[in-house]
């Protein structure tokens, strides 16, 4: 189905503002699965995406089963022509701001381009990895700097790790990555010295704790290949874990009123999300949130399946708001409903001409 098929999206009379059942808001797995299920419900939906998704460091996607090793790119130009397919709509472009209508729903404005009107909000926008500040981290993020094993274990396996320490959680990760590989040391950094029991578990664990700053990393022919350290020395590692903290780009849903949590580990943030309810529902009627926005452990796999639940509770709300207003139509007596029944008792045969 194309756009001039797209037979529910409506054109209001002030500007010829466009106005879908649904404007999603990012288009990352959640967003395009939570449009996916929307499109297929018959609604008329819009995505808006910035183009700048989480994973573009990544090389390919892990633990999305049937999916397994997909380039992050070829996933989401595919998940793309799925939506589209649907009659769903793609537009690239940011958006600046959100605002409640008085008569119902929303207007969403982009920065350069026409705004557009909702019934309802779908945000996606994801998270924000806010990583250590050493040199050269940035630049080998999602190559040889990673932070979840689930999805980069099995590619650095056996290979000489090592634990950026920045936080009390680093003994646990060290703990955690020894599973992929033999070879793993902690490097204290700036995170205080680990406690007796951590220092037992560590040791029992054969994983190496080096103390002093980290002050860079050492790079040979486009490979990590060292950690560098403010003595002077340079430590043998092949791929550095990291400990970003995961800040949801929220800040569309705080402007609508909706506020930010933060999300502690054993009394350590970690990060902030946007709570909502099991289907992505927010305090705010009307607006919704999946993915990396609502809960900052997703990997892709999991937030195309909140998209997707999303997608549902969004429909199901969208159909009891129509059930209610059909309702009240055929109960008034002035609906045209009401109108044309009250018109076929009077004239019978007659309005046939007969």
């Amino acid at each position: 189905m194309t756009e001039a098929t797209s037979k529910s999206v409506t054109v209001s009379p002030q500007g010829g503002v466009r106005r879908y059942d649904v404007v999603v808001v990012g288009g990352g797995a959640a967003g395009l699965s939570g449009a996916l299920t929307l499109a297929r419900a018959r609604r008329s939906v819009l995505v808006i995406d910035a183009g700048r998704p989480r994973n573009a460091p990544a090389s390919h996607v892990h633990g999305y089963l049937g999916r397994e090793g997909t380039a992050p790119s070829r996933l989401l130009a595919e998940g793309r022509q799925e939506v589209t397919g649907y009659g769903g709509q793609i537009m690239e472009g940011d958006v600046v701001a959100a605002e409640r209508l008085e008569a119902g729903g929303f207007r969403v404005l982009l920065k350069d381009g026409p705004a557009v009107e909702a019934g309802r909000l779908l945000v996606t926008t994801g998270l924000a990895d806010e990583l250590p500040e050493v040199p050269g981290v940035t630049e080998r993020w999602g190559r040889e700097v990673l932070h979840c094993p689930y999805c980069h274990g099995w590619e650095v396996r056996d290979q000489p790790l090592g634990i950026l320490a920045t936080g009390p959680l680093a003994a646990h990760q060290a703990l955690l990555w020894r599973q992929w590989s033999k070879d793993v040391t902690l490097f204290l950094h700036t995170a205080p010295e680990p406690g007796e029991q951590e220092s037992e578990q560590l040791d029992a664990r054969d994983i190496t704790v080096v103390r002093g700053e980290v002050t860079g990393l050492e790079v040979t022919a486009d490979r990590l290949t060292g950690v560098a350290l403010a003595d002077g020395r340079v430590v043998s590692r092949q791929a550095l874990v990291v400990a970003p903290r995961f800040t949801a780009r929220a800040g569309l849903l705080t402007a609508l009123g909706l506020a930010v949590t933060e999300q502690e580990r054993d009394g350590h943030v970690i990060g902030s999300y946007v709570a909502a309810d099991p289907f992505g529902a927010t305090e705010l009627p009307g607006v919704w949130v999946a993915g990396n926005v609502a809960d900052l452990m997703d990997q892709v796999i999991a937030a195309a399946a909140a998209g997707v639940r999303a997608g549902a509770g969004i429909n199901a709300d969208l159909v009891a708001e129509e059930t209610r207003l059909a309702v009240a139509a055929r109960r008034s007596p002035f609906s045209a409903r009401a109108e044309r029944e009250a018109c076929e008792r009077s004239l019978g045969d007659r309005r046939h001409g007969l």
